[in-house]
Protein backbone atom coordinates (compact mmCIF):
# COMPACT_ATOMS: atom_id res chain seq x y z
CA UNK A 1 0.00 0.00 0.00
CA UNK A 2 1.67 3.63 -0.62
CA UNK A 3 0.53 7.02 1.05
CA UNK A 4 0.54 10.02 0.00
CA UNK A 5 0.62 13.74 1.05
CA UNK A 6 0.59 17.19 -0.26
CA UNK A 7 2.30 19.31 1.82
CA UNK A 8 1.18 23.30 0.26
CA UNK A 9 2.93 26.75 1.44
CA UNK A 10 2.19 29.90 0.31
CA UNK A 11 4.42 32.72 1.58
CA UNK A 12 6.17 36.27 0.48
CA UNK A 13 10.01 35.98 0.30
CA UNK A 14 11.58 38.76 2.49
CA UNK A 15 14.06 39.62 -0.21
CA UNK A 16 11.26 40.98 -2.25
CA UNK A 17 10.63 37.89 -4.41
CA UNK A 18 6.83 37.22 -6.08
CA UNK A 19 4.76 35.37 -3.87
CA UNK A 20 4.88 31.57 -4.73
CA UNK A 21 2.83 28.51 -3.98
CA UNK A 22 5.34 25.33 -3.57
CA UNK A 23 3.82 22.03 -3.92
CA UNK A 24 5.45 18.49 -2.56
CA UNK A 25 3.96 15.01 -3.15
CA UNK A 26 5.27 12.39 -1.53
CA UNK A 27 5.18 9.05 -1.85
CA UNK A 28 6.47 6.36 0.48
CA UNK A 29 5.98 2.51 1.33
CA UNK A 30 3.34 2.61 4.58
CA UNK A 31 6.05 1.30 6.86
CA UNK A 32 8.48 3.75 5.74
CA UNK A 33 6.52 6.79 6.73
CA UNK A 34 6.58 7.86 10.57
CA UNK A 35 3.38 9.38 11.75
CA UNK A 36 1.09 8.10 8.81
CA UNK A 37 -0.18 5.37 11.00
CA UNK A 38 -3.40 5.00 9.76
CA UNK A 39 -1.18 3.47 6.20
CA UNK A 40 0.75 1.21 8.76
CA UNK A 41 -0.23 -2.96 8.48
CA UNK A 42 1.50 -5.40 9.99
CA UNK A 43 3.64 -8.31 8.16
CA UNK A 44 1.86 -11.10 6.66
CA UNK A 45 2.49 -14.05 8.67
CA UNK A 46 4.51 -16.95 7.60
CA UNK A 47 2.47 -19.33 5.84
CA UNK A 48 2.75 -23.29 6.30
CA UNK A 49 4.02 -25.85 3.70
CA UNK A 50 1.31 -28.18 2.20
CA UNK A 51 -1.37 -26.42 3.20
CA UNK A 52 -4.74 -28.17 2.52
CA UNK A 53 -2.72 -31.64 3.09
CA UNK A 54 -4.83 -34.82 4.65
CA UNK A 55 -3.96 -37.55 6.81
CA UNK A 56 -5.99 -39.83 8.90
CA UNK A 57 -5.25 -42.35 12.01
CA UNK A 58 -7.28 -45.99 11.82
CA UNK A 59 -7.98 -45.74 15.77
CA UNK A 60 -8.11 -49.52 17.12
CA UNK A 61 -8.59 -51.13 20.61
CA UNK A 62 -5.51 -53.78 21.99
CA UNK A 63 -8.18 -56.40 20.75
CA UNK A 64 -7.78 -55.08 17.25
CA UNK A 65 -11.50 -53.98 17.21
CA UNK A 66 -11.94 -50.23 15.16
CA UNK A 67 -13.40 -47.48 17.22
CA UNK A 68 -13.01 -44.63 14.61
CA UNK A 69 -10.69 -42.06 12.25
CA UNK A 70 -8.61 -39.26 13.73
CA UNK A 71 -8.31 -37.17 10.80
CA UNK A 72 -5.56 -34.49 10.35
CA UNK A 73 -6.09 -31.35 7.96
CA UNK A 74 -2.92 -28.94 7.12
CA UNK A 75 -3.72 -25.70 7.74
CA UNK A 76 -1.60 -22.13 6.79
CA UNK A 77 -1.20 -21.86 10.49
CA UNK A 78 -0.86 -25.56 11.70
CA UNK A 79 -2.94 -28.77 12.06
CA UNK A 80 -6.34 -29.09 12.73
CA UNK A 81 -6.97 -32.73 14.76
CA UNK A 82 -10.72 -34.05 14.48
CA UNK A 83 -11.75 -37.20 16.55
CA UNK A 84 -14.54 -39.60 15.99
CA UNK A 85 -14.42 -42.41 18.11
CA UNK A 86 -17.14 -44.83 19.20
CA UNK A 87 -16.94 -47.55 21.81
CA UNK A 88 -14.33 -45.69 24.34
CA UNK A 89 -14.89 -46.07 27.87
CA UNK A 90 -16.91 -43.04 29.52
CA UNK A 91 -14.87 -40.42 30.58
CA UNK A 92 -11.63 -38.79 30.30
CA UNK A 93 -8.89 -39.77 28.05
CA UNK A 94 -5.36 -38.70 27.35
CA UNK A 95 -4.84 -38.14 23.95
CA UNK A 96 -1.46 -37.74 22.65
CA UNK A 97 0.64 -37.87 19.36
CA UNK A 98 3.25 -40.77 19.84
CA UNK A 99 6.80 -40.87 18.19
CA UNK A 100 6.91 -43.50 16.22
CA UNK A 101 4.23 -44.83 13.59
CA UNK A 102 3.72 -48.11 14.81
CA UNK A 103 0.73 -49.90 16.94
CA UNK A 104 1.98 -53.80 16.56
CA UNK A 105 3.05 -56.30 18.16
CA UNK A 106 1.68 -54.05 21.17
CA UNK A 107 0.91 -50.44 21.27
CA UNK A 108 4.22 -49.70 23.17
CA UNK A 109 5.77 -49.90 19.44
CA UNK A 110 4.45 -46.30 19.34
CA UNK A 111 7.30 -45.09 21.66
CA UNK A 112 6.87 -41.91 23.94
CA UNK A 113 5.11 -38.62 22.91
CA UNK A 114 6.18 -36.99 20.32
CA UNK A 115 8.72 -34.37 21.40
CA UNK A 116 11.43 -33.18 18.81
CA UNK A 117 12.03 -30.59 21.00
CA UNK A 118 12.73 -32.27 24.28
CA UNK A 119 10.53 -30.74 26.22
CA UNK A 120 9.13 -31.22 29.68
CA UNK A 121 5.87 -33.18 29.90
CA UNK A 122 2.38 -31.19 30.70
CA UNK A 123 0.33 -28.11 29.76
CA UNK A 124 0.76 -27.05 33.09
CA UNK A 125 4.48 -27.69 33.85
CA UNK A 126 7.24 -25.30 32.56
CA UNK A 127 8.00 -23.42 30.03
CA UNK A 128 6.58 -25.69 27.23
CA UNK A 129 5.52 -29.22 26.06
CA UNK A 130 5.79 -32.29 23.94
CA UNK A 131 4.61 -31.34 20.43
CA UNK A 132 2.47 -34.44 20.96
CA UNK A 133 0.43 -33.12 23.94
CA UNK A 134 -3.11 -32.73 23.37
CA UNK A 135 -5.78 -31.79 25.57
CA UNK A 136 -7.90 -34.86 26.35
CA UNK A 137 -10.63 -36.04 25.00
CA UNK A 138 -13.91 -36.83 26.40
CA UNK A 139 -16.45 -40.15 25.78
CA UNK A 140 -20.22 -40.22 26.58
CA UNK A 141 -22.33 -42.70 28.39
CA UNK A 142 -23.05 -44.51 24.87
CA UNK A 143 -18.48 -44.37 23.85
CA UNK A 144 -18.83 -41.69 21.55
CA UNK A 145 -15.83 -39.44 21.46
CA UNK A 146 -15.67 -36.56 19.09
CA UNK A 147 -13.00 -33.39 19.15
CA UNK A 148 -11.68 -31.19 17.12
CA UNK A 149 -8.03 -29.64 18.21
CA UNK A 150 -5.92 -27.02 17.01
CA UNK A 151 -1.79 -27.69 17.36
CA UNK A 152 0.45 -25.14 15.71
CA UNK A 153 3.17 -27.83 17.27
CA UNK A 154 3.13 -30.35 14.56
CA UNK A 155 3.21 -29.91 10.01
CA UNK A 156 2.17 -32.84 7.99
CA UNK A 157 4.79 -31.29 5.58
CA UNK A 158 7.50 -33.46 5.06
CA UNK A 159 11.47 -32.45 5.65
CA UNK A 160 10.03 -29.96 7.81
CA UNK A 161 11.23 -29.17 11.53
CA UNK A 162 8.22 -30.71 14.01
CA UNK A 163 7.08 -33.25 10.85
CA UNK A 164 4.48 -35.96 12.06
CA UNK A 165 6.01 -37.87 8.70
CA UNK A 166 10.12 -37.92 9.58
CA UNK A 167 11.73 -41.45 8.83
CA UNK A 168 9.46 -43.22 12.04
CA UNK A 169 6.41 -41.55 11.30
CA UNK A 170 3.91 -41.11 14.35
CA UNK A 171 0.84 -42.74 16.22
CA UNK A 172 -1.94 -41.58 17.64
CA UNK A 173 -2.70 -42.99 21.59
CA UNK A 174 -5.77 -42.95 23.67
CA UNK A 175 -4.86 -43.68 27.15
CA UNK A 176 -6.75 -45.19 30.10
CA UNK A 177 -7.30 -42.01 31.80
CA UNK A 178 -7.07 -38.35 31.49
CA UNK A 179 -3.65 -36.46 31.34
CA UNK A 180 -2.85 -34.38 34.85
CA UNK A 181 -0.83 -32.03 32.30
CA UNK A 182 1.86 -32.07 34.55
CA UNK A 183 5.21 -32.91 34.95
CA UNK A 184 4.27 -37.03 34.99
CA UNK A 185 4.00 -38.38 31.77
CA UNK A 186 2.32 -41.50 33.05
CA UNK A 187 -0.78 -40.64 34.67
CA UNK A 188 -2.64 -40.74 32.02
CA UNK A 189 -2.33 -44.57 32.59
CA UNK A 190 -2.22 -47.97 29.78
CA UNK A 191 -3.06 -47.18 26.36
CA UNK A 192 -6.22 -48.52 25.23
CA UNK A 193 -6.04 -47.48 21.53
CA UNK A 194 -3.78 -46.58 18.80
CA UNK A 195 -3.67 -45.36 15.28
CA UNK A 196 -0.53 -44.90 12.72
CA UNK A 197 -0.62 -41.59 11.05
CA UNK A 198 -0.92 -41.74 7.52
CA UNK A 199 -1.31 -39.86 4.32
CA UNK A 200 -4.42 -39.73 2.51
CA UNK A 201 -3.47 -40.16 -1.30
Amino acid sequence: MACYATLSFDTESILGMYPFRFTLAVVAMCLLVVGLTSCQSAAAPEMARDVGAVAEAAIMDQAGNALGIVTLFQGPQGVLISAELQGVPPGGHGFHIHAVGACSPDFSAAGGHYNPEDESHGFLYGTGQHAGDLPNIFANADGWARADIFTDAVTLASGEDHTLFDADGSAIIVHEHPDAYGEDAGTAGSRIACGVIEKRS
